[in-house]
């Protein structure tokens, strides 16, 4: 199986600054789009950004100017630097993973895909 565990989450004030990452592992697999979600109490979980292999980012308009993400495919690791934290910010932010399995040299026909949920990692904003 494909494992996501996400670190980086944490207590800071409005306005403040935070890096969450996200590592992937297992065997034999590729990732395709990576992306971030999260949660508030009492809410339902929301994209927050995406990206995929070739390099494409999309953002919710709440994280548009504030929030970026990149990954790092040597690493197996995508990023969320959050800037210009505010409290509605606050919640469990989850990474997401989507790609293949393969065999050797050879992927799968059908592929064989998985969707890959990390545990999360909790981000408090306080006013």
């Amino acid at each position: 199986q494909v494992q996501l565990v996400e670190s980086g989450g944490g207590l800071v004030q409005a306005g403040g600054s935070l890096r969450l990452s996200c590592a992937a592992s297992g065997s034999d697999f590729r990732i395709d789009d990576m992306g971030w979600y999260r949660q508030a109490p009492g809410k339902q979980r929301e994209g927050v950004a995406a990206v995929t292999s070739s390099g494409d980012t999309d953002y919710a308009d709440s994280a548009k100017g504030r929030f970026t993400i990149s990954r790092d495919d040597a690493r197996n690791t995508v990023y969320l630097q959050m800037n210009s934290l505010k409290p509605e910010d606050t919640a469990v932010y989850y990474c997401n993973a989507r790609g293949s399995y393969y065999s050797g040299s050879y992927y799968y026909t059908p592929p064989r895909r998985y969707d890959a949920w990390g545990q999360g990692t909790q981000v408090t904003v306080s006013a």
